[in-house]
This record gives C-alpha cells, structure tokens and sequence, in this order.
C-alpha cells in the first residue's frame, strides 16, 4: 500500500470534524477535573471510543496499576469528585470503574498484522480559577470552567478532544491500516504522577512507535503549526517531607521539645545549596512549608513540598540522593525523625531522530501541514511524564516522538487565561492520525534499520 494513498483525504476529514472538535472541546472545558479527578472526562471518553467502535476500551482496573500512582488525592476529594460527576452527567456504566482514582482510559483498534502505535494523550486539568473577564474567549462565549478552582489552563481540554477526533480518523482508515493502535488517555500529568501507573501495568510493552503532542505558543504564530525537534526534557522528582518532633512550651520547657520546623528549615537551606551536577543541568526547589501550631508552641510537626529536577535521569538522580540525605541529616540534627514520599515522576527523555523525520515529513508532504523544525534547546527545562512512556518503548528498540501543536495561545500555559484557537484541533488530530497512517502502512515491522524499522534511531 503507497503511503500517499493511506493519507489522502486525512486532513479533509478533520476539517469536516471542526464543529465537532470545537464543540467537544467546549464540554470537557467547561467540566474541568484535576488529576485521578477525572471521572467525567473519562466516563466520556469510554463512551465515545465504544460507540466508535474500538475492539477493546479499557477502564479502571485495566488502565492503571493502583499501587504506581502517585499524588492521590484524599478519599474525601474523591467523594466529592464522584458526587460532582453524577452531578454533571458522566455515564454511569464508565463512571463506576473509575471511582477512586482509577481513571484514564486505553482504547485499542485492531487492524491485523503490523506494528504496534500508541498515541497518549492528558485529561487532567489545574487548580486555577480561570480568569472571567469579557475579553477571556471561554467567559465571552460561554464556556468558563464551571468548577470553580479548576480549569484547563494547559491545554488538556484540547488533547483530549484531539484524541478522540483521531480515534474517529482512524475507525474510518481502518480498513487501510495494518497493524495496532493504543489511544492512551491518560490521567494525572500535572505534577507527573499518572503515567507511571500506565507504564507499570505493561501497555507500552509491545510498542514499537509512541506518539505525544502538546498544545502551545503565542501570538507570534499566525498558523497552526507542527513543531519538531529534539524536544530535550528534565527528569525530575517531586517529593513530600514530613518531619515529626515533639511539642513543648517554648518559655517553659524548650529544651523538652524536638523543633520539627527547624528541623524542616534547616532542610530548606541546604537543598537550595547541593552543588550542581557537572555532567547536565540540574534544578531544586522547595515550593512550600506547612508548619507550627502557635507562637509559644514549640513545632511538633512540619511539611515540605519540594522538587528535583536534571536534564538526564542520571542527574537527576544524584539530586534525589543528595536531597534525601540532606532531609535525613536535618531531622536527626534537631532529634526529630522524617518520612519522605514520592509524589511525582519524570525521565530524562529525548525524541528519536528517526521518527521525528517521519512526523516532519509526513505533516508537510503528505497532509501539507504548516510545520517548523524547533531547536535543541526549544521544549528544555520543562519535565513531562509522557518520558515514562518514551523511556519504556526505548527499552526494547521501539522509536518515540513528542511533538508541538503550535497556535497563536492567548497566555501562557497554567496562567488562568490560557486558550486556544480551535482550528488547532484539526490540525492536532491530522497530524496524530496521518502520521499512525503512514506508519501503519508498511506493515509488518520490516528489516532491522529499513525506514518501516521502529529500531532505526
């Protein structure tokens, strides 16, 4: 099958699904929900995939291994999660196996023998209040988040309505198609909790080709375009610190306390001193202490939110390392003792040079999309836990790219007036699904460093 045959008419089709995108797009933007929140969203999702008829369309259970995930919110805000769900409509036959944090959604499309792609996209949404002004198209046209506190203020709305406009691209293409596709829609991005639990549970096992976008860029840009390049990301860590000492009377008795607040400061200061790693960039941050119960009360108890970050896994685990041994040195200097837990996760990832010809060839000669080459240092010193993913189908010779949906934004990403124009849904969901076509295409995986190989880098 010629690869001009498999993409012919894609990018007609996503036009006529304009209204469609935009439309479904409004939805999710209207009914935010933060990560292993996302009960609507994926009820939603479910719905779409088996109405459109995906051979298999997992949930719950299926998509997440539940001891990986990481940053779970309390069993109280997962009530509350449920009960607003209900209340927004979500389907009750999908909404059951997501409760209690099992959300995302896997759909598989069968297409007989050939490779294996799988395309991610997040569901998950921030805790922002989104801006109301008359000038803020989602307040102007009526489709605000409707949550109070949360909205979609980087674009997950948009990936979301891409993806599922791509899964209805490909049910369309199928019978062209040779091989398998995994639509992953994934929970928990921000803060990059949720793909761990994905990788853990053995999707990306069989992968040969990975697939990511991410919605982005200014007024500066007056097309929509493709974005490809290296795209270098950091690997990072977020951990919880909880520091427990003993109270006293702090005229009284000082000396019959263990101060869990110097201990905690303690900390501070010398994580914002580790020396930095000679061998990549590195950062750390402490964003947030909670401590003290009064002025006259000596702390019994303290919590650090902090981060670790480095241009390479290995970088950014000398950080972890040094960061744990300094929160272990402060607790034990002030006689408290310490808990640390992991809350979030990244890889050091980078794009395979291979595949990201591929996109960039098949976006502008066989979809004629806009595209751009972005330099090595455009997409660094940002962490995305879509490198999980990559890092698994690396492991056993498969080929990943993440690539930039590129459009005129109206604010930055995680700025509560962030938006989009929606003719990028189309140009999204062409570029996922031409790009799964022509890779389907050649079928079966072919020889070890042919073009059709997902093992030549």
């Amino acid at each position: 099958m010629e690869t001009k045959n498999a993409l012919a008419g894609i990018f007609t089709l996503a036009e006529g699904m304009q209204a469609e995108l935009s439309a479904l797009r409004r939805d999710l933007h209207r009914h935010p929900e933060t990560g292993w929140t996302e009960l609507r969203t994926s009820a939603l999702i479910a719905q779409r995939l088996t109405a459109l008829g995906f051979d298999e369309v997992l949930v719950g259970e299926a998509v997440c291994d539940r001891a990986s995930r990481l940053g779970l919110p309390s069993g109280e805000a997962l009530e509350a999660a449920d009960r607003r769900a209900k209340a927004q409509g979500a389907d009750p036959v999908f909404l059951e196996a997501a409760r209690g944090g099992m959300t995302g959604v896997i759909g598989v499309l069968r297409c007989g023998e050939g490779p294996v792609v799988a395309l991610r996209f997040d569901i998950d949404a921030l805790p922002i209040r989104e801006d109301d002004g008359a000038d803020h198209l989602p307040a102007a046209e009526g489709f605000r988040s409707e949550t109070e506190g949360v909205m979609h203020a980087c674009g997950h709305d948009g990936h979301t309505a891409i993806g599922l406009g791509t899964a209805k691209l490909l049910c369309n293409l199928r019978q062209r198609l040779q091989g398998t596709v995994k639509l992953i829609f994934q929970p928990a991005e921000e803060g990059v909790r949720g793909a761990k639990a994905i990788v853990e549970k053995g999707h990306l096992d069989d992968v040969d080709f990975l697939l990511g976008a991410h919605l982005g860029g200014d007024r500066s840009i007056q097309t929509p375009t493709i974005g490809v390049g290296a795209n270098p990301t950091l690997a990072t860590r977020k951990l919880d610190v909880c520091f427990h000492g003993k109270a006293a009377h702090a005229c009284l008795a000082p000396d019959a306390g263990n101060n869990a607040m110097l201990a905690a400061a303690t900390a501070i200061l010398n994580l914002h001193a580790i020396p930095r790693c000679g061998d990549a960039p590195t950062r750390v941050n402490v964003g947030r202490m909670t401590a003290g119960s009064g002025r006259n009360v000596i702390c019994d108890r303290a919590v650090l939110e902090l981060e670790v970050r480095g241009l390479t896994t290995a970088a950014n685990d000398y950080m972890t390392d040094y960061a744990e041994r300094i929160v272990r040195a402060a607790a034990q200097m002030h006689g408290c003792t310490c808990e640390i837990a992991l809350r979030g996760e990244a890889a050091g990832d980078r794009n395979s040079p291979a595949l990201c010809e591929r996109v960039l060839t098949v976006c502008r000669d066989g979809l004629g999309l806009p595209v751009c080459r972005l330099d090595e240092e455009t997409g660094g010193f940002i962490s995305e836990d879509y490198s999980l993913l990559a890092e698994r189908v690396r492991a056993h010779g498969g080929q990943s790219c993440y690539f930039k949906n590129l459009a005129a934004c109206a604010a930055p990403i995680h700025d509560p007036r962030f938006d989009f124009p929606e003719r990028a849904l189309v140009t999204g969901a062409a570029a996922f699904a031409g790009v799964t076509a022509e890779l389907l295409s050649a079928g079966p995986t072919g020889t070890e460093g042919t073009d059709s190989s997902p093992r030549s880098e």
